[in-house]
């Protein structure tokens, strides 16, 4: 077998609107295309030897052992590889279970689709899903193990620890998007203007000053002694010297600790004598210069968090131990505590695998134990000196025994020192009583402080710790959305998401757009290029300036990666023609309608999908939609707008000269075609189709009729406003006209136009698109022939594994089909090609450049308007 690709899909997809988390591997089975599981002798058996768990798999039987018994019955190897994929993940600590098989178009090759947790981690179990089944195909050895392991591994490296993914699940409870920024734990929260961020547990909101203050320990402890929160005596140390001199001071038992550390690096506790100190000294010195010396204070390790200055929860902790039986040595104690099934591999369980390491032994030695020690029944040992969950510690919930007067004390420390995530640790016998009776302490005040001792506690009750973070930084009725145009099609696209964004930044919105030439915030273009795919809408939704998106959604990106957004205000399918078919297994108009849909399903309920009624496919997805449907029109007695009329919706026509909007038998009259620049005075019927989408999508979400009609006739087609999109330029015996019309659709709409331009003679620049379909074209050279006088064929930039010969000879057979007799030549340079036209243009002529590259074509047209110009102005 082998894998030919393998696509990880990050948004709505084609196989799934909900499920947007998904790997997509294109599987050759070869060989085994020939021998489905019930041919290939022992599999089953060999498989659940392996591989025991997935009797848990129902498929499509609907009950245990559904998997093994479709195995039994025949199934293919595809099938097969989806479910070991899913269950590698799940023994891995990702429990994901979607998973699709399809064959493609070409025989013996499947597209394998199954959910991933972690994006890498997916990856890999694709991988390793083809290996083991060959394994298991061939009768060959497979360490299941060793894989789980480097899964987890993998999925340790890649997801957000605990305390940012309380945070994340909160935010999708609620239905606030997120993108991660980065690898690490840096998280936007909401889209553009309304966005939010964080890193772990620290807000865009919390002060830097109360960070510096949180991480100098002397400076903390200085703070809260002078506001009367009781703190242990001690004080900072650079030396030996200053060292014997605290301990003189304060006494033993002491805490060595360095000013600047965090998670108990480099901390020596319960110190009761001088050689022991001395080394704590050096420890700690290893992190800071610095070292904090205190007394040490006996009691129990307290955690209290505090939002936005609320205590939200509180957990006593205990570090790492053992509890001896009189029998067992520690190292058999440690195995038999790692057994607990609360305790995993990082951070996938509720409690971490204790690991024995330097500071363990170090910790053994100071209390008299080894490893092969065996302690007596019930004493308890520890191995480590803080009580970290990361090193196997444990909590458990005491937030409902907090005495009201240490509840008011936290909330006053938080805001001593500015926090508005803190974590406050707390030395004392409980938390029942108020400290000032207790003797207890305050150790420290931790920024970031770690959410998992109380999402998922030892004993008592999870605490949802993450949710007043949240109303934090989203509180009633503040906004997370910015709102969302997408727009998709074969043509048109990128004029209608132009229209629309026009429109809406003359509405007063900061708007930001991608297209086909480029990514836009205000007209500004930051990005040059085909930006339609998820990487240029995420582009938009990221940045913190845009009020308002309108995105171009090209299919390339849909199949490649998904939605680069989770839902939509409004969705517009301009139409679905001939284009790029034979590719990316769409081989058919309807295979494309399934890609175009992709968008229209990600508009929100209440939201509106616009749709072409003069197209045939887009009509067919009209009754199929989850949201409210509206309808556009050239023709206002199409069928399906007076079915819409006669149930009193909403629909935009082309009528008597105007583009208007139809409301049951009500007219509303936006402004006469002629009056619009971008439709040539009406003579270009493909653009004011796209008025009509862009017109119909902005009315529907609440501009008013004067806007979007001054909008409209403010929309001056140009080569820098509209790049490609009949752009004409004027000389003084001829016109050039560019455009970047590349499929038969698009070479339909010109010839359309063209019929209503008078010219003494029609010249036009032509290529073929490699990754077009033969019969592509040849249409294309078809309508070439029935509109131009002269053709001049021209080499396409990208043949996408086609040869010039190829590509030429199927444009030429299309222009003998014509039915015309019309002249043409090669002439294999773009620039070449323009020159040769223009030099040969007469009075009158008008020329036309279908290109792919338009800028080229625009800089050479406007390099001779330029000369020209100079050469009247200086006849001399």
């Amino acid at each position: 077998m082998k894998i030919e690709k393998i696509q990880v899909l990050r948004g709505p997809n084609i196989w799934s609107i909900r499920r947007k988390k998904l790997i997509q591997m294109r599987l050759d089975l070869e060989e085994m295309e020939q021998s489905p599981t019930n041919k290939i002798p022992g599999f089953r058996e060999r498989l659940e030897n392996i591989m025991p768990s997935l009797y848990s798999h129902r498929c499509s039987e609907g009950k245990p052992g559904g998997l093994f018994q479709r195995i039994e019955m025949g199934t293919w190897m595809g099938h097969v590889i989806e479910h070991i994929a899913l269950e590698l993940q799940t023994l891995a600590g990702m429990d994901t279970g979607f998973g699709r098989t399809r064959e493609t178009k070409t025989p013996g090759v499947y597209n394998v689709v199954f959910s991933y947790i972690e994006e890498n981690a997916g990856v890999m179990a694709a991988k390793e899903a083809v290996k083991l089944a060959e394994c298991v195909i061939d009768d060959r050895d497979y360490d299941l193990q060793e894989c789980i392991f480097r899964l987890k591994q993998t999925r340790e490296r890649e997801r957000l620890g605990p305390s940012t993914g309380s945070i994340v699940e909160e935010a999708e409870s609620r239905n606030i998007p997120w993108i991660r920024l980065g690898k690490n734990s840096l998280v936007q929260l909401g889209y553009g203007i309304h966005q939010q961020r964080f890193q772990a547990t620290i807000t865009g909101n919390t002060s830097s000053i109360a960070v510096d203050i949180a991480c100098n320990k002397e400076l903390t402890k200085k703070m809260l002694d002078e506001a009367a929160i009781p703190v242990p005596k001690g004080g900072l140390v650079y030396s030996i010297d200053e060292l014997e001199s605290t301990i003189t001071k304060i006494g033993y038992p002491i805490v060595l600790k360095p000013l600047d550390g965090n998670h108990g690096r480099g901390q020596s506790i319960n110190v009761n004598d001088w050689d022991t100190a001395v080394k704590g000294f050096e420890l700690a010195q290893q992190i800071s210069s610095r070292v904090i010396v205190e007394r040490f204070i006996t009691g129990y390790d307290f955690r209290v968090l505090v939002v936005n200055h609320k205590m939200v929860a509180a957990a006593r902790r205990m570090p790492a131990n053992v509890v001896g039986d009189g029998e067992r040595t520690i190292s058999q104690l440690i195995d038999i505590e790692n057994k607990d099934p609360r305790r995993g591999y990082g951070h996938e369980n509720m409690l971490t695998e204790i690991v024995v390491d330097s500071s363990t032994l170090d910790l053994l030695e100071k209390n008299g134990f080894h490893l092969e020690s065996v302690p007596q029944k019930g004493e308890i040992v520890f191995l480590k000196s803080t009580a970290n969950l990361s090193t196997g510690g444990t909590s458990s919930d005491v937030t409902d025994m907090i005495h009201p007067d240490n509840i008011t004390m936290c909330e006053r420390i938080s805001k001593i020192i500015g926090l508005d995530v803190c974590g406050i640790d707390i030395m004392a016998e409980n938390l029942t009583q108020p400290l000032k009776e207790t003797g207890g302490c305050i150790l420290e005040v931790n920024a970031a402080p770690g959410f998992r001792m109380h999402l998922s506690p030892s004993d008592g009750l999870p605490r949802n710790v993450a949710a007043p973070v949240v109303d934090m930084l989203y509180p009633p009725g503040k906004p997370y959305r910015i709102p969302i145009i997408a727009v998709t099609g074969t043509n048109g696209k990128t004029t209608t998401t132009r229209l629309i964004s026009h429109i809406v930044k003359n509405n007063g919105y900061r708007v930001g757009f991608t297209t086909s030439d480029g990514i836009y915030i205000q007209n500004t273009l930051l990005t040059k290029g085909d930006t339609t795919g998820p990487v240029s809408a995420e582009f938009i939704l990221k940045d913190p300036t845009v009020e308002f998106a309108v995105l171009e959604t090209a299919r390339g990106g849909i199949l490649r990666s998904g939605l680069g957004f989770g839902t939509c205000d409004i969705g517009v399918l301009t139409n679905i023609k001939e284009d790029h078919l034979g590719m990316n297994d769409i081989h058919s108009l309807r295979d494309l309608t399934r890609v175009k849909r992709v968008v229209l399903d990600s508009v929100k309920k209440s939201g509106w999908c616009i749709l072409n009624a003069d197209d045939e496919y887009s009509m067919r997805l009209s009754g199929d939609l989850d949201a409210k449907v509206a309808l556009f029109s050239l023709d206002e007695n199409n069928p399906h707008i007076v079915k819409l009329s006669r149930e009193g919706k909403t629909t935009c026509v082309y009528e008597e000269g105007f583009v208007t909007i139809k409301k049951g038998d009500w007219k509303i009259r936006i402004t006469k075609v002629q009056n619009i620049p971008i439709t040539m005075e009406g003579k270009a019927k493909f653009m004011i189709s796209n008025v009509l989408a862009a017109s119909l999508a902005t009315y529907l979400y609440g501009f008013a009729i004067e806007d979007i009609a001054m909008a409209l006739r403010t929309f001056i087609p140009s080569a820098q406003l509209t790049p490609g999109r009949l752009n004409v330029f004027k000389f003084k015996n001829f016109k050039v006209m560019i455009d970047f019309a590349h499929n038969p659709a698009g070479y339909e709409a010109i010839a359309e136009y063209l019929s209503n331009v008078e010219a003494t003679k029609k010249i036009g620049i032509i290529s073929g698109v490699g990754d077009r379909r033969d019969e592509d074209i040849r249409k294309c050279g078809q309508i070439a022939g029935q509109m131009f006088d002269y053709i001049i064929i021209r080499n396409e930039k990208h043949l996408r594994g086609r040869t010039e010969d190829e590509i030429n000879g199927l444009i030429i057979d299309g222009i003998n089909s014509s039915g015309r007799n019309v002249s043409y030549e090669c002439i294999p340079k773009e620039i070449e090609a323009l020159k040769h036209a223009m030099g040969m243009a007469e009075e009158g002529t008008f020329i036309t450049a279908l290109s792919d590259v338009v800028d080229n074509a625009i800089d050479l047209v406007q390099d001779y308007q330029h000369r020209e110009s100079q050469e009247e102005n200086n006849p001399n």
